[in-house]
């Protein structure tokens, strides 16, 4: 296994070099499939809108999107080879490399995660995370990353992941139903679900990263949200696709930087807004700063995921970890002199 990850990573290095060298050359893949787990949440807002503005088919892409219920299902797709690339969290490629199954992130979407943490009124009196013992928490998928915020959080609290049951509620109406049938005690979830629930007083918050500041709270710094990422050899077999890829979403990620909430609700689909749009333009307004303005990567911020993931992950304690390996900005560099 260890042959196997330095020839991907040999690979690799060769394959962004060519990349590098390339001038708008032919595109090796044209029809993709690409996984996501929670599409109408905002932590994949920039997928969406490369969709809705038609990036897409404009880089000479034919891009099929399956959406499933979080990002450990989406990671399970490109694993399993029904999946070319995914977006998802930049945690799964710290993890897959403790199992060497290296995955690489090419570029980053957000900067920070947006997750919020939150207990359910009608469960009673849950003031902070050491109340969470024995409780249910519902999160979007088991082994997602709004598990993984909980897990974290958890651990510095004194306890362990096992000291709950974490339930899969998904990412949209699902989740709101969950937590107003009183069927779970406490919800790790994104906007717009969180806005709406916190609109409507179903909950009241513990802990909020949708905000560089709450970030730093939980975290103890900046720490990278949804990424691209793809396997090693993908990228050498198909170094002008990634590209191409890399290109629509910086030139997504430039629109957004510059968007109003007006803008992005004339792109989305009427389902997006869980039937009140004026409370989802006040959800984007929340999450935009989590949104990367260009697509960089930053060491700090991979560092503190590798940090936060050894804090309860047995695998990636106990790994060789090299977080330069989880990500390229290559990509990402030669993207900023191509979209304008």
């Amino acid at each position: 296994m260890k042959v196997r990850w330095i020839t991907a990573v040999a690979a690799l290095g060769v394959a962004v070099l060519m990349a590098g060298g390339a001038q708008a050359q032919q595109i090796e893949k044209k029809d993709l499939k690409l996984a996501v787990g929670g599409k109408p949440l905002l932590y994949y807002l920039p997928l969406t809108l490369a969709e809705r503005l038609g990036y897409f088919k404009e880089a000479g892409l034919n891009v099929e999107i399956s959406d499933f219920g979080g990002g450990a299902k989406s990671l399970q797709a490109l694993v399993g080879g029904s999946a070319d690339v995914v977006t998802g969290a930049f945690d799964h490629t710290i993890q897959m490399q403790a199992k060497n199954q290296p995955i690489v992130a090419v570029v980053e979407l957000g900067r920070f995660p947006g997750i919020v943490l939150a207990s359910v009124k009608k469960a009673g009196t849950i003031k902070d995370v050491k109340d969470l013992k024995g409780k249910k928490i519902g999160v979007t998928a088991p082994g997602s990353s709004t598990n993984f915020m909980v897990n974290y959080l958890l651990t510095q609290n004194g306890l362990t992941p096992n000291d709950v049951a974490f339930i899969g509620v998904g990412g949209g109406p699902s989740a709101v139903a969950a937590v107003k049938r009183g069927e779970i005690d406490a919800i790790s979830n994104l906007d717009p679900v969180m806005s709406q629930l916190e609109n409507d007083g179903d909950i009241s918050i513990i802990a909020d990263t949708r905000t560089l500041e709450g970030t730093k709270q939980v975290y103890g710094g900046q720490y990278p949200a949804a990424v691209l990422y793809l396997k090693p050899e993908f990228i050498q077999q198909n170094p002008n696709t990634t590209q191409a890829l890399v290109n629509v979403f910086v030139k997504t990620l430039k629109w957004l930087d510059k968007a109003s909430a007006d803008d992005v609700v004339k792109v989305l689909p009427e389902e997006y807004f869980l039937g009140n749009k004026d409370l989802y333009k006040s959800a984007f307004l929340h999450s935009k700063p989590t949104y990367s303005p260009d697509g960089r990567f930053t060491r700090e911020g991979a560092e503190v995921a590798y940090k936060v993931l050894k804090a309860f992950d047995p695998a990636v304690a106990g790994a060789p970890i090299d977080v330069s390996k989880a990500y390229t900005d290559t990509f990402v560099e030669k993207a900023q002199t191509l979209v304008k």
